[in-house]
């Protein structure tokens, strides 16, 4: 095995590990959804998870490339040429999944848990639309909800700004049902965002090691694989 089928290979199993993770963290948020409500709008830890950032981004989007690259342990589909230019465009495809699990991460880590936010917040009432990752503001990201002693406010606003972080600082505990929901909103997507990102790495080392294989050739002897 060449150092580009054995990196293929290392790069499957790794993907195939992220690919369980992330569907697993996704399912556990959708449980509690539905067991401890009777709709997703009356859930007040989150709506995000029904975006599926985990199941489809992080998960069936990278199906295919870690099916591809699992295949180079034998020396089967990426034992030649072909096969490694078409990891590589496979590998596209878990770039595209991991950069929406990242964007959806990032947006609900932005918006806090919805009993951080008021009924005019659009994630309350869970209508689920790409459009809305486009509003996405990177100058705008802060996690005062987490930080601060409590998310809500007397009169439902969030008035705390970023200054007020190092005098109110205290990460939150689960003495409350509302720190509770704090903590498992930011476990959950913290995590799915960790799983994207290094879907996102290990798609691009993919795909670079895909066009060496396609430059410096892979293993031909096949016929003394067992």
């Amino acid at each position: 095995m060449t150092c580009c089928e054995g990196w293929t290979s290392c790069n499957g199993f790794s993907l195939l590990i992220l690919v369980v993770l992330g569907v697993v963290i996704n399912c556990i948020p959708l449980g509690i959804s539905l067991v401890e409500g009777d709709s997703a709008s009356q859930n007040p830890i989150s709506c995000y998870e029904w975006w599926f950032p985990g199941i489809i981004g992080a998960g069936l989007m990278v199906i295919p490339a870690t099916t591809m690259s699992l295949a180079a342990r034998k020396r089967a589909c990426c034992n030649n040429k072909s096969g490694m230019f078409l990891s590589s465009l496979l590998s596209v495809i878990t770039i595209v999944g991991a950069v929406y699990c990242m964007l959806v991460s990032l947006q609900a880590l932005m918006e806090g848990p919805l009993i951080c936010n008021t009924q005019a917040n659009s994630t309350v009432s869970c209508q689920f639309s790409l459009r809305n990752l486009s509003n996405f503001d990177p100058e705008s990201f802060n996690l005062l909800w987490f930080f601060n002693d409590t998310c809500v406010s007397p009169t439902g606003l969030k008035t705390t700004t970023i200054n007020d972080l190092g005098n109110n600082w205290r990460p939150p505990n689960s003495g409350s049902e509302e720190d509770r929901h704090r903590i498992f909103h930011f476990s959950v997507f913290l995590s799915l965002l960790l799983v994207g990102i290094l879907e996102l790495l290990f798609g691009l080392s993919q795909i670079l090691i895909g066009f060496l294989g396609c430059l410096c050739g892979v293993s031909r002897r096949r016929n003394q694989v067992v």
